[in-house]
């Protein structure tokens, strides 16, 4: 079987409840999610908020385990963190006392490589990618919050996990930055073929990068539709096959919408 054909990551059954300590009140945040992810794909969920996307990206990364069902990556059950699933946050988690080029080494160091043929190369291949090359002396607290959040996606990346999760990691970023971050993703992720699996707001966004898109309702979160982006990158998003995939999933988020 080809690699990329090869099923590495399978939620199967999931339900997963929240309790309230002050009240006992539980809410349930998925129910009887099922889904099948293959290495090589760009998997993008959307829905509305509260539908528990990024409870599904808890439950990959191990942050947090299901109330039933399980999660399998290589038929092997998730019990918690791994190295080999690297999650970039909504919000930029960055060491404070490590400057920005030692921030996004970190994780080369970590394994030994930074210091490898290439590895300096990475860092600075990185640094300017995110246009941050004047400021890799900076520390975090020096920086805008975008700024901040690019360190911390670039971190991620260069470590060149199996899986790759990322929660709404461009909301905060300019729309020119954005754009140019989308492309250098998916150049990474084109490179490595990993599996991606990625959060977002932007149906745009969804469909430009996405291989799929998940599209999702709320009070409980499950799954209402699974549509393969049958186009070639890079994409036109002005292109009539473009414009269809969105008109389907926004008629798609709009019936999640009126079932909330």
């Amino acid at each position: 079987m080809d690699e990329n054909n090869k099923i590495l990551l399978k939620l199967e059954n999931i339900s997963k409840s929240f309790a309230k300590v002050e009240n006992d009140e539980v809410t349930h945040a998925l129910d009887c999610i099922d889904l099948e992810m293959r290495s090589g794909e760009f998997i993008s969920l959307v829905g509305p908020s509260g539908c528990g996307k990024s409870t599904i990206l808890r439950l990959v990364a191990g942050l947090i385990q299901p109330t039933l069902g399980k999660v399998t990556v290589n038929e092997k059950e998730i019990t918690g963190p791994s190295p080999e699933r690297g999650m970039v946050f909504q919000k930029p988690t960055l060491f404070p006392w490590l400057t920005v080029e030692k921030n996004i080494a970190f994780p080369l160091k970590m394994q030994g490589r930074l210091n490898d043929a290439n590895g300096k190369e990475k860092v600075e291949h990185m640094l300017h990618v995110i246009g941050l090359e004047g400021f890799r002396d900076d520390y975090p607290g020096q920086l805008s919050g975008g700024m901040a959040q690019r360190v911390a996606l670039v971190r991620t990346l260069i470590s060149q996990p199996e899986i790759l999760l990322l929660d709404e990691p461009l909301g905060a970023l300019d729309a020119f930055t954005r754009m140019n971050m989308q492309d250098e993703i998916l150049s990474m992720w084109r490179e490595h073929r990993q599996l991606a699996l990625m959060v977002t707001h932007d149906v745009d966004e969804a469909i430009y990068m996405g291989t799929r898109v998940i599209v999702m309702d709320a009070n409980p979160g499950r799954i209402i539709a699974d549509i393969k982006i049958e186009e070639e990158f890079p994409r036109d998003r002005s292109s009539e096959r473009f414009i269809r995939y969105r008109n389907m999933i926004l008629n798609q988020l709009h019936f999640a919408g009126r079932n909330i």
